[in-house]
């Protein structure tokens, strides 16, 4: 990213959605190591990335600083975003893809997006479809089921297994994760309960990584989708909302 036009493929992908962003007040929340949160500031949103990591945290200040780019990161969980950041603060709230199936309680995280937007801003959101997260491939034939919940549980579903999504050598300790599905009613259900006016929803066939290993191929900007058939699974989805005046 040393590139100074250089933007994440997540945020690239969005941009014609996206629109003008320049002098905007963001926050990016669960922002991971910040590389969108940089490809905004990058657009000229006066960006924050917030995550409950301090690792990740750590390395999105050193990864702004080599960077060049400025942006501001803080470490809190999400749920108590607007109470670290202050209420109506931002004209922006931006969450990248892979973000809400850590989160339990969907109406509680639109809370916070309507906590955190200044009246007339706008969440934009792109995210895994809740039907692919569904979905499995249990004994490897190449046959998807669906296996998972699709629906919001109160119990999570628990994963164990090695590695990670980046790329790396490491071999790690800790691979037991607990992850929740979120109906994309649900999800539009919980924003308009907020008060928040949906503005846009658009689906698509593809998704930034190999979600169903053996049967998604690349098709550029880093993006994937299935090799038979693309059009009978909506794999992500981008939803904007905006706060009324």
């Amino acid at each position: 990213m040393t590139d100074p036009d250089y933007l994440s493929e997540v945020v690239r992908f969005d941009l014609p959605r996206l629109g003008e962003v320049r002098g905007l007040r963001g926050v990016h929340l669960q922002c991971h190591i910040g590389t969108d949160t940089i490809s905004l500031a990058r657009l000229g949103a006066r960006m924050t990335g917030l995550d409950f990591s301090p690792v990740a945290i750590d390395q999105a200040r050193a990864l702004a600083e080599r960077c060049g780019t400025p942006a501001q990161f803080v470490v809190s969980d999400v749920y108590a975003a607007a109470d670290v950041l202050g209420p109506g603060a931002f004209d922006l709230v931006f969450t990248g893809i892979g973000a809400l199936c850590w989160i339990p309680d969907i109406r509680r995280w639109a809370g916070v997006v309507a906590d955190l937007l200044a009246p007339g801003g706008r969440l934009f959101l792109r995210e895994g479809h809740p039907m692919l997260w569904a979905l499995a491939d249990p004994d490897g034939s190449g046959t998807l089921r669906v296996e998972h919940p699709y629906f919001e549980q109160v119990q999570p579903t628990r994963w164990e297994e090695g590695g990670t999504y980046v790329s790396t050598d490491v071999e790690f300790r800790h691979n037991v994760s607990y992850e929740w599905n979120h109906g994309l009613g649900e999800v539009v259900s919980a924003l308009l309960e907020r008060g928040l006016q949906i503005t846009g929803l658009v689906e698509h066939d593809s998704i930034p990584w190999d979600g169903l290993p053996g049967m998604m191929a690349p098709i550029g900007g880093g993006e994937l989708r299935l090799i038979d058939r693309p059009e009978r699974l909506p794999a992500s989805y981008t939803l904007q909302a905006t706060k009324p005046l």
